[in-house]
């Protein structure tokens, strides 16, 4: 068996995105042997007084900041969810769209989860309000504080992204021991 690859499989740092016009919340763990680990979190604000191209650039350069200084292996998106205007939608797709290039273009595997998946993840419901996704993420990560909105939305999606692949690892190596 190769050594490293186990190594790599027990180890992972995984970089969460809740990608806004306004803010995008980023949030990275570590995931030891399918424990979560936290490493950092924060909100990059994107000022409403430039104009869409600047913001779009300043939310570019903070991601591959973040990447080139914690070195994740993997990103996990928080799909969009309309809800206010068409323009607001527009909008939002274009952050989100800098949010899936930029891990994308450092070689990162992109993944992407709907917000009820999230929530469903850290707080057992797809319901769950900010509060309880904010309370839920601070037990998990045995946090000290409690981590702004976009910030621990930003975690619950690195956490769900966790929860997912020991869940897809558990199943495939079942279905190998199992046939």
């Amino acid at each position: 068996m190769d050594t490293n690859h186990y190594v790599l499989v027990l180890m992972s740092i995984i970089l969460g995105i809740d990608p806004g016009s306004r803010k995008t919340g980023y949030g990275i763990i570590e995931s030891v042997r399918g424990k979560p680990h936290y490493i950092a979190s924060g909100c990059i604000r994107l000022t409403s007084e430039t104009g869409l191209p600047a913001r779009l650039t300043r939310l570019f350069t903070s991601l591959q900041t973040l990447i080139d200084d914690y070195q994740p292996t993997d990103a996990a998106v928080e799909q969009v969810f309309v809800g206010k205007s068409a323009g607001s939608a527009l909008t939002l797709g274009h952050a989100r769209g800098v949010a899936l290039l930029v891990p994308s273009m450092a070689g990162l595997e992109v993944f992407e989860y709907a917000a009820r998946s999230v929530k469903q993840a850290v707080a057992g419901t797809g319901a769950a309000d900010k509060a309880q996704v904010q309370s839920m993420v601070v037990r998990l990560l045995k946090l000290n504080a409690t981590p702004t909105e976009d910030a621990a939305d930003a975690l619950a999606v690195a956490l769900c992204h966790m929860y997912s692949v020991k869940l897809s690892r558990l199943v495939q190596t079942t279905a190998e021991t199992h046939p």
